[in-house]
């Protein structure tokens, strides 16, 4: 049966800041706000704590083992929500997370502040997973898809206002403190959310896909990380390292989704490939358009900031539309279908004769086709799964999304830094040229994911 967004239940008619729902509500904003600040304001703080802590040998495994660690806790957590309820694995996130602020926040040497940052990321992995859970059995579905829009504001606010948070906290205060304000933080905010989880946890259940996701899981982040960490090398072990990160993926990654997810088969699986396709397909312009604004079109480091900016804000603009337009089930295609026009529209400016206008407006159009995409994904993988298998399909669809975001990204910078030295243009066609056809196969598997 089709759902619109408009034909929500009695139970939804309060709406998502009503008595029963304010709680949930903005304590999962206040949760995945925090998560998201930290992954941005990180960045801004890092290059400063790794010179303070002599470690920039050690620079990029910080962010790469973050990464690694959140798939295997992913996977982790949608096997114990769905097992034991989410309230558990919710709380142990949260406690993990802020040990993890903590632990890089007073880091006396490199390898301290890189173990709190692995931390960090089994932490955030546990909540981002366990959150779906819990809405999955506390929102009635009339008001999911407009909750998961507002979780990619959470996410996206931080990132407009994370940077200068982080650089005035840096210059005034320490580094220290983008890791030690957050931890304060997170306490608060999980009191926020710890009414609604009251009668969601039960007995252990048997796990229909076995104990040995974890396993698979360890494979899974031990590739990702090896296409990380070749795609900053350059010459054979760059391509020795990629190579040997997208086996060790071909073999892990397929054990972790559903059935027929690289098949793009109509129903789940479709819906946890677009969510992978769309996400790297965003990725892989996201990334080259700061560069190429800056230093082949002559932009200042200010002004090519605030190109990213319309990503934001389109991103937004999608995320509040999708939960207001009719016929709910044709927002996938829509928003794959303007993905792929932003997608062509970047594809053009590595011209010289393009005006950079049309590279501005790309990423807007990109932009706001995700934000229809991203929340109706979320909502279609927990009306698609049985209330014992929100957890492990939850962890799935955002599973798809770092695995395939994390090879494409390896792959475009491995062609991007082959390419360069022969020919800017193409070398740009790495990341642009990827991301246009990636999301032309997006608009295929949107047909299948209504």
């Amino acid at each position: 049966m089709v759902v619109s967004a408009i034909d929500v239940d009695s139970a939804a008619a309060g709406g998502l800041f009503s008595r029963r729902y304010r709680s949930l509500t903005f304590g999962t904003l206040t949760l995945i706000s925090l998560v998201a600040f930290e992954y941005v304001a990180v960045a801004t703080a890092m290059p400063t704590a790794a010179r303070s802590l002599d470690g920039l040998a050690l620079y990029a495994v910080a962010f790469g083992g973050t990464t690694a660690a959140g798939v295997v806790s992913m996977v982790v957590s949608g096997g114990w929500s769905d097992a034991r309820g989410p309230a558990v694995p919710l709380r142990v996130g949260v406690a993990v997370f802020a040990a993890g602020l903590l632990l890089a926040g007073v880091a006396p040497v490199m390898w301290v502040l890189v173990a709190g940052r692995i931390v960090q990321g089994l932490g955030g992995g546990l909540i981002s997973v366990a959150l779906y859970v819990v809405v999955g059995h506390v929102l009635p579905e009339g008001l999911r898809a407009r909750f998961f829009g507002m979780l990619a504001g959470a996410w996206l606010l931080p990132s407009i206002v994370g940077p200068l948070v982080a650089g005035l906290l840096v210059e005034q205060l320490s580094w220290r403190w983008v890791f030690l304000a957050t931890m304060v933080l997170a306490v608060p905010a999980l009191a926020l959310v710890s009414p609604s989880l009251r009668g969601l946890s039960w007995r252990s259940q048997p796990q229909q896909r076995g104990f040995d996701r974890p396993l698979w899981a360890v494979g899974a982040a031990a590739g990702g990380l090896l296409l990380h960490y070749g795609g900053q090398q350059t010459g054979w072990l760059s391509g020795v390292l990629v190579v040997a990160g997208l086996a060790a993926l071909v073999v892990f990654a397929p054990r972790l989704l559903p059935v027929g997810t690289f098949r793009g088969r109509a129903g789940l699986p479709s819906v946890v490939a677009l969510r992978g396709i769309a996400g790297a397909a965003f990725s892989a312009a996201e990334v080259f358009v700061p560069l190429m604004v800056s230093r082949e079109r002559g932009l200042s480091p200010t002004a090519a900031g605030l190109v990213l900016t319309t990503t934001a804000v389109g991103w937004l603009a999608g995320s509040w539309l999708q939960g207001r337009l009719p016929g709910w089930e044709r927002v996938p295609v829509v928003g794959a279908v303007l993905l792929a026009v932003g997608a062509a529209g970047v594809a053009t400016t590595v011209s010289a004769a393009v005006p950079l206008v049309v590279c501005i407006g790309g990423l807007a159009v990109m932009s706001l086709g995700m934000g229809l995409v991203y929340p109706v994904l979320s909502a279609l993988t927990l009306r698609l799964s049985a209330p014992r298998e929100q957890g492990v399909n939850s962890s799935a669809l955002q599973l798809s999304e770092s695995l395939f975001t994390t090879t494409v990204l390896a792959v475009a910078g491995t062609l991007f830094a082959a390419w360069l030295v022969w020919s800017p243009a193409t070398a740009y066609l790495a990341g642009f040229g990827l991301s246009a056809v990636l999301a032309l196969l997006a608009v295929a598997v949107a047909f299948r994911a209504r």
